[in-house]
């Protein structure tokens, strides 16, 4: 979330190097080289084969606000070199107050699955501006896109009971709250305990009472009686401070005193204890007392894998709280997200195809101006083939596997199909237009819909077919060898 607190500047929310790389370009007189970057995780999280991609709205906050005001520019102007002499001239912080994006940018939608080494942005324009985005985009894109798929986890391990995102107070922050409460609606939550979340994002807000309401009054009983005087029409009551099964039959007395009112008992919550167990005892209480409706809400360090044991163990529970575990992904609190330079030249001229090579086949990049085509088969996703923009794809195309090209596949003529990554800007002016967030929602579980049920499964998916079109493979190979040759003639 962008200045959740201030209205400051943005610009120089980015690593110290990418304003050296800048410098070094505009100094010698590489500035405007015009160039092509793309943005892609290596790995999937969470022991999955996918990522929901997710902060493309505020990528786009962040690019229509980027400016250096005379602040940034003076705290630049004050930073030394080791000789103690100021380390940009003034005519690059001049030159940096003149800034506007002119930039041409396609990316994959928001709630748009993506598989590993697929490019979610690709950015071209000059190197100096694709240089400076690479840490505010990789900022903006990795957490939201690692919290929606976490989200998205959760709710298929639910089984279509409601998921509330209670994760607040345990979040890295306001910044990382805001972040994941919109990220964790978009993947699959249903509401949120964030009211500023609510009222910014327009995310339902749901919530309950704590234990220290129960333990301000002289007995549980008064203090069920007080709170539904207070909220009769939405009465969820925390019933395990003492003694749960104690709490639960406390809590019938208080809704049959409701009902005399003309109210209901909405819910009771279960936040400790063995909620498998305690939630029948509790189910099989409420119906015998004529609260068949009254609902159980489960909380207490929950993720996909405790609500889906749970769920084997024919818990009762009919709404799901998940705070600590979704709002930090607990289990993997980082994607892997990179920013690779692909592409180069003078304006006008031919491009020079750019590659990375490491020592792990894994690290080494891809070349070229890169798209991501998805194939369709009887109404389900078939495959996806990363191509060169440059490569007639009219005739059909093979498809090969990077981590082992003996595995290929062919994809003929009149294949229907979809190009992933959508225009965003053009040359600096934004030609997108930002869907709402009911919409953003509703396409994650499309995504989810449109592919085999074994490639969505939670535990060991099955493989999903992504690779390189034929002959930008054959380019990445040749580029890798070139360059392999020049570093064994250096030594």
């Amino acid at each position: 979330m962008i200045n959740p607190i201030d209205n400051a500047s943005n610009s120089l929310l980015t690593d110290f190097y990418q304003l050296t790389m800048a410098y070094g370009f505009w100094k010698s007189g590489m500035a405007d080289k015009e160039s092509v970057f793309h943005l892609f995780f290596r790995q999937a999280p969470f022991n999955g084969n996918h990522t929901i991609s997710c902060g493309l709205e505020n990528v786009i906050h962040y690019i229509n606000g980027l400016r250096f005001k005379s602040e940034d520019l003076e705290y630049l102007e004050s930073i030394k070199g080791n000789d103690g002499n100021p380390l940009f001239d003034k005519g690059f912080l001049s030159y940096l107050s003149k800034l506007e994006f002119r930039c041409s940018m396609d990316a994959v939608p928001e709630g748009t699955i993506v598989f590993p080494l697929e490019p979610m942005i690709r950015m071209q324009g000059p190197i100096v501006q694709c240089q400076l985005l690479e840490t505010p985009l990789l900022n903006l894109m990795n957490f939201p896109s690692l919290i929606a798929t976490k989200a998205a986890r959760i709710r298929r391990a639910a089984q279509g009971d409601p998921v509330l995102e209670f994760g607040l107070r345990r979040a890295q922050g306001v910044d990382g709250a805001m972040t994941a409460s919109r990220s964790a609606y978009i993947g699959g939550c249903d509401a949120t305990s964030n009211v500023l979340a609510g009222r910014r994002f327009g995310i339902p807000v749901r919530g309950t009472i704590a234990h220290s309401w129960v333990m301000a009054f002289a007995d549980e009983t008064e203090a069920f009686r007080t709170y539904s005087n207070a909220m009769p029409n939405n009465c969820v009551l925390l019933v395990d401070t003492y003694s749960t099964i104690a709490g639960v039959e406390k809590a019938i007395q208080v809704g049959k005193e409701l009902e005399e009112k003309g109210y209901k008992l909405s819910g009771i919550r279960l936040d400790s204890g063995d909620l498998a167990d305690l939630s029948i005892k509790a189910r099989e209480l409420l119906d015998k007392n004529g609260f068949p409706d009254t609902r159980i809400v489960a909380s207490n360090d929950l993720d996909e894998t405790s609500i889906r044991n749970l769920k084997a163990q024919q818990a009762r529970i009919d709404i799901w709280g998940v705070g600590t575990r979704l709002i930090t992904a607990f289990d993997q609190p980082a994607l892997d997200g990179v920013y690779k330079l692909s592409a180069i030249r003078t304006p006008g001229k031919d491009w020079a195809y750019k590659i990375k090579i490491s020592d792990q086949s894994a690290k080494s990049t891809t070349p070229g101006i890169q798209q991501v085509r998805r194939y369709y088969r009887d109404d389900l996703y078939d495959g996806d083939v990363i191509y060169d923009l440059k490569t007639d794809m009219s005739a059909g195309c093979t498809l090969i596997d990077p981590s082992d090209t003996s595995r290929q596949k062919k994809i003929g003529l009149n294949i229907r199909h979809k190009d992933l990554l959508v225009p965003i800007y053009r040359k600096g002016k934004l030609v997108y237009e930002l869907p709402a967030i009911e919409e953003i929602k509703q396409k994650v579980q499309e995504e989810i819909s449109a592919f085999h049920p074994t490639v969505m499964r939670l535990a060991n998916p099955h493989t999903y077919p992504v690779g390189n079109e034929k002959s930008l493979n054959e380019l990445k190979t040749k580029l890798v060898l070139q360059a392999r040759l020049k570093t064994q003639e250096k030594t």
